[in-house]
């Protein structure tokens, strides 16, 4: 289900009807937060209006939502805004941002000289938040950009936004209130055990949460990020000559700006062709940020020039927003499925009407765990909202209840092990098989974890050999590995050369650390990093078999909360270690003192890929090799960030640690600085 940029129109029945579903999704999202149309939709159709109207323009409605903020649906209120508060326009392409620019650069007579301002597009709801003497005064929502609804029952409640400025000044600072995904989560359960109806996504949420505020039944924290600010009462205290000067200065009065977003945050481009390199950076961060965004903003970032260039009727001349591919779309829930994964939990996996997100056809999505399809009233048939971002799994947000048919049917929820037919585990949000893995149940998906890179390394016993293994009975759990004869191997991989390859993989695989060992037993709550963490502070598998839940929980990194689950894993699969000691694997995590090496105290952040010296290492690898020197591993570079390792086709994070002065190393500066390591 493909849906068009542009939604053609060729008649006036067709235009006529476009204008009533526009006003009819407006309503929904500015009312409960239940739009009956997508973002994806409302755009084609938006921009399918505005292609109509130009060539007809005696058929125009005098309520069309063409030109108006909001497309006119917007709760006006009665605060009138202190300078026109306006939405901007939007671009599609490369081509598009291209015309934009020629067109500001004709507004200026001249190139634009102060650069531009590029930060991400926030997908939420536009507020001005007016201080008064360094004190939080009053929210005031955008409306229809000359009047806008009051909503200062929400203060006190926005991350972001303080009650109180470091600076007792007046100035009413502009941006976006969201929900972070964290938030909307929080926000749903919180609903659904108020008997409200779930918000079918954050970007509908937000709106929904600020004017529940009024009621004050219960609060909903959000989100704030300025994007902008202006004088007030006649006040002028800011003083910078650029938006990004501006965006400093509120930062400064302890305001969270979007100069603050970790490597997608405002930054200054000096030509159109570095603002596509930024926008298309931006983009492929979209799917790590802890929040939805919709676009790119692109703006002069002199406030000169802003003023040269001038304002439309309904958006400034001086800005565009450069919009992205969805990642959220509404479909249809077909059927539910459920699998059961390689530690025995049973996860649900929803069957949609096939749906273009992000750029992917979707037909699946998680749908996290049952408790998610009980709280939020899930049912077959519901139109759904489904979110992807970038290598995300596509998931399911919440039902759209306001488009709920009369064909709905209950999903069933499953009463026993999918995969064995055995008892479940519900005493959590996560159903569990009660055999685990070690039972049988999911064996196939945790052999084939367990012989991965990253785990024992057996590069040979691909799925097929496994299969045969098991349907053979010569494997039942991965202690089984190690005991294969020659013979088994050879009629499971049907060559006597390969059976000879495997055996000498397996026997390699004896040697690896501890980490690598624990890691490949699957146990529930953990992966490579905890199981890393686990085999340096107990050093032994002894001592980690003797750890009960209070010690797990004292392991850098471990949640409290998980200990317990993890120690009773390992007590389950005991006979599967007893297994492994006795066929001769290491037992013990080699002992390493980091204190003194060569990058001690460092924070090293990766990018790109590895040649030369460092070839063929994956980002657990490198991980693994910036620890033994003594340094601390981290994916994103902050202002903690001190050297970042450039490999090929390195990234946005180039030009964000110049910036932040981080100091960058080639793949062999690195690796000379870390030789004794390499080994």
């Amino acid at each position: 289900m493909s849906i068009p940029s542009v939604t053609s129109l060729t008649s006036r029945a067709d235009y006529e009807a476009a204008v009533d579903t526009a006003l009819a999704a407006s309503a929904a999202y500015y009312g409960d937060g239940d739009s009956t149309l997508d973002d994806a939709g409302f755009d084609a159709l938006m921009r399918g209006l505005v292609d109509y109207e130009k060539t007809h323009a005696d058929h125009v409605r005098a309520d069309s939502p063409v030109g108006k903020v909001g497309g006119g649906a917007a709760p006006v209120g009665d605060v009138p805004h202190t300078v026109p508060m306006l939405s901007l326009d939007n671009v599609f392409s490369a081509e598009e941002l291209i015309k934009w620019g020629a067109s500001l650069e004709r507004r200026l007579d001249a190139p634009v000289a102060g650069g531009y301002a590029v930060e991400p597009k926030l997908d939420g709801m536009a507020i001005a938040a007016r201080y008064r003497d360094g004190v939080l005064a009053q929210l005031v929502g955008r409306g229809d950009g000359r009047v806008g609804e009051d909503l200062s029952a929400a203060i006190g409640t926005i991350v972001g936004l303080p009650e109180k400025l470091a600076r007792p000044v007046t100035v009413e600072v502009r941006g976006e209130v969201l929900l972070t995904h964290e938030q909307f989560e929080a926000a749903n359960e919180l609903r659904v055990a108020n008997k409200s109806k779930a918000f079918s996504n954050p970007r509908n949420g937000t709106a929904g949460s600020l004017r529940g505020m009024k009621s004050r039944t219960y609060a909903i924290p959000t989100t704030f990020y300025a994007y902008g600010a202006v004088a007030l009462d006649g006040e002028t205290v800011l003083t910078g000559g650029s938006h990004s000067a501006v965006m400093a200065e509120i930062a400064e009065l302890g305001v969270q700006t979007t100069a603050g977003i970790a490597e997608a945050g405002l930054t200054v481009s000096a030509t159109i062709e570095e603002v596509q390199a930024r926008v298309e950076a931006i983009t492929a961060l979209r799917g790590t940020l802890p929040f939805g965004i919709d676009g790119v903003v692109i703006k002069a970032d002199d406030l000169g020039e802003q003023k040269t260039a001038g304002l439309a009727t309904r958006h400034p001349h001086w800005g565009i927003a450069y919009k992205l591919p969805p990642v959220e779309r509404q479909t249809k829930l077909l059927a539910v499925e459920w699998n059961v994964g390689r530690t025995g939990v049973i996860a649900p996996r929803a069957v949609l009407e096939p749906v273009e997100v992000d750029g992917s056809t979707v037909t699946y999505a998680t749908l996290h765990n049952p408790a998610f399809i009980t709280k939020n009233d899930l049912m077959i048939n519901d139109t759904v909202t489904v979110y992807k971002a970038g290598d995300v799994i596509p998931r399911i947000e919440a039902p759209v209840l306001a488009l709920r048919g009369d064909d709905v049917i209950a999903i069933e929820l499953p009463t026993q092990c999918p995969k064995c037919g055995g008892p479940i585990d519900t005493s959590g949000e996560r159903w569990e098989c009660a055999g685990g893995a070690s039972g049988g149940c999911g064996l196939l998906a945790a052999l084939s974890y367990a012989v991965g890179r990253d785990q024992l390394d057996i590069d040979g016993l691909g799925q097929t050999f496994l299969e045969a293994l098991v349907e053979a009975g010569d494997v039942a759990d991965i202690g089984d590995l190690f005991t294969l004869t020659r013979e088994q191997l050879t009629i499971a991989a049907r060559s006597e050369k390969r059976a000879d390859t495997l055996l000498a993989q397996i026997e390699a695989a004896k040697a690896k650390p501890l980490n690598k060992v624990f890691c490949a037993l699957g146990i529930v709550r953990t992966g490579r990093t905890l199981s890393r963490e686990i085999a340096r502070y107990f050093g032994t598998m002894d001592a980690i078999r003797a750890a009960d839940a209070d010690a797990l929980a004292r392991v850098p990194k471990l949640p409290g909360a998980n200990a317990p689950k993890i120690a009773e894993h390992i007590a389950a699969v005991g006979a599967v270690i007893d297994k492994l000691t006795a066929a001769g694997v290491n037992m013990t995590e080699p002992v390493t003192d980091s204190s003194g090496g060569p990058l001690d105290g460092e924070v090293v952040v990766v990018t790109g890929g590895m040649n030369g010296p460092l070839a063929g290492r994956n980002r657990t690898d490198m991980r693994t090799l910036i620890e033994d020197a003594g340094g601390t591993s981290s994916g994103s570079v902050s202002k903690k960030t001190t050297i970042l390792v450039v490999g090929e086709n390195a990234g946005s994070k180039v030009p964000k640690a110049q910036e932040l002065g981080v100091t960058v190393l080639t793949e062999d500066e690195f690796a000379e600085r870390v030789a004794e390591f390499l080994s």
